[in-house]
């Protein structure tokens, strides 16, 4: 009788071969917020309910822990985790008591040491194929809370698999075989740990790199990981944690011209993505640890300011230079998101702030439509197809609502775990990331 063991090596080296087979689709979700990197989509026949005795197609356990969104490419699932050794009482103590860590040490955790995997899951059975080790790090800073070192979502050019990291470490890998092509580190202080999500564009990989003691946009081959380009971020006024940002880049095209638009500390700033150059600058003030990534559509770009008190700017992106003063189309203050991401469905511009309440806008004016409560708290960025906008709090409640100048709600559901990680899209189903546990509710 074959061995356990040797059924499963079977089975992996059978996933393998699969994967070579299985090319991507146009249905794919690449990235962090799907393939337009703004939470939309046109997938067709989502569901509205959940849970219960129906509703869950699968569910599977995830080893470690990890708040990067799931991707999909080819019939594969893919997202990262990490284990981590948390260190003694005592050492804790002494770790937090240096430098930037004493202001908030209640906050904190402190390791000895942490992995970070690549984890791979067939979309249909939801069973895991491959839990490929990238990273080993030993003495990690101390990381938030709320946080994980696995935070950022993965990147895939439906050939290569790019996993970032934060100052831990950027790799790329072969999705088929699991082999690393290459891995790349920068020393940066990301105090909290990380957060920003890799960003392909043509042949190479976009990363913000906003940390307390440094601050930069850098590209990397992403056949080689060579650096293409490296841009500085605009001076910022202020020291230390204030510094740090981890908004993932937006790509868009206007005028025939693309740019890469990042929000940092203070600062949002439209880079060539050929060559690193600003075009534009915009400063909104005091802003620091901005976490949303922009959205854009008829020549405005939204971003999110960040903590302490933010809001949501709307931006022409047609100007040069420092565009503060000229191109601020309009400013809105009320219930903005520190962690959550916008998105615009039609005219309505729609986000949800940290503790619950929905706001549709004119994404032309910045008009307020509506404001709901939908209760709980919230850190996942909406998503949006067939006529049904989803958001997910952080207790796992995901609320479906119509897309519409009122408030119309179609459907409201619960998964067990807390959920900070944003939903994907694969097929007619939903991939929802809960603590060590992934759900798929719908038809993958």
């Amino acid at each position: 009788m074959q061995s356990d063991s040797w059924l499963r090596t079977c089975r992996a080296a059978a996933a393998i071969c699969l994967g070579l087979l299985i090319p991507a689709r146009a249905d794919d979700w690449p990235q962090f917020r799907g393939p337009r990197g703004d939470g939309t989509a046109e997938a067709r026949n989502l569901p509205t309910a959940w849970g219960g005795f129906g509703g869950v197609t699968w569910q599977t356990e995830i080893p470690g822990r990890g708040w990067s969104s799931p991707i999909v490419v080819g019939g594969r699932v893919w997202l990262t985790a990490a284990e981590s050794l948390a260190l003694p009482t005592e050492d804790r103590k002494r770790k937090l008591e240096q430098g930037l860590y004493k202001d908030f040490q209640e906050q904190f955790q402190a390791h000895s040491s942490v992995t970070l995997y690549a984890i791979e899951l067939d979309v249909k059975s939801g069973e895991l194929l491959r839990n490929i080790e990238l990273f080993t790090a030993s003495d990690p800073a101390p990381i938030h809370a709320t946080n994980t070192y696995a935070s950022p979502t993965p990147a895939t050019d439906g050939q290569r698999l790019f996993c970032h990291f934060g100052s831990l470490g950027t790799v790329a890998m072969d999705p088929a075989s699991g082999q690393v092509l290459w891995k790349e580190r920068f020393q940066l202080d990301d105090i909290t740990g990380p957060g920003s999500s890799p960003v392909l564009w043509k042949d190479r990989l976009i990363l913000a790199c906003d940390g307390a003691d440094q601050q930069f946009v850098i590209a990397l081959d992403k056949l080689s990981g060579k650096p293409l380009w490296k841009t500085p971020r605009p001076k910022i006024d202020a020291e230390g944690k204030h510094r740090r940002a981890f908004s993932t880049p937006l790509v868009v095209e206007h005028a025939g011209q693309e740019q890469v638009i990042v929000p940092g500390a203070q600062w949002v700033c439209a880079y060539e993505p050929a060559s690193g150059a600003e075009l534009w600058r915009a400063s909104f003030g005091d802003g620091h640890a901005t976490i949303p990534r922009p959205v854009y559509q008829n020549g405005l770009v939204y971003i999110c300011t960040g903590y302490l008190k933010p809001q949501l700017w709307a931006i022409r992106i047609d100007g040069r230079g420092d565009v503060t003063e000229t191109h601020v189309a309009w400013r809105y203050e009320k219930q903005v998101p520190e962690i959550s991401s916008p998105i615009v469905v039609g005219d309505g511009l729609y986000f949800v702030s940290s503790l619950g309440v929905l706001t549709c806008l004119d994404a032309k004016s910045g008009r307020q439509h509506f404001q709901q409560r939908l209760g709980g708290n919230y850190a996942a960025s909406p998503i949006a197809a067939d006529g049904k906008l989803y958001f997910t709090s952080q207790e796992g409640v995901t609320t479906v609502v119509k897309p519409g100048l009122k408030y119309e709600e179609l459907g409201r559901s619960q998964l067990i775990g807390q959920t900070m990680a944003s939903p994907a899209i694969a097929g007619e189903a939903l991939l929802i990331r809960a603590d060590r546990m992934l759900y798929c509710v719908g038809k993958p």
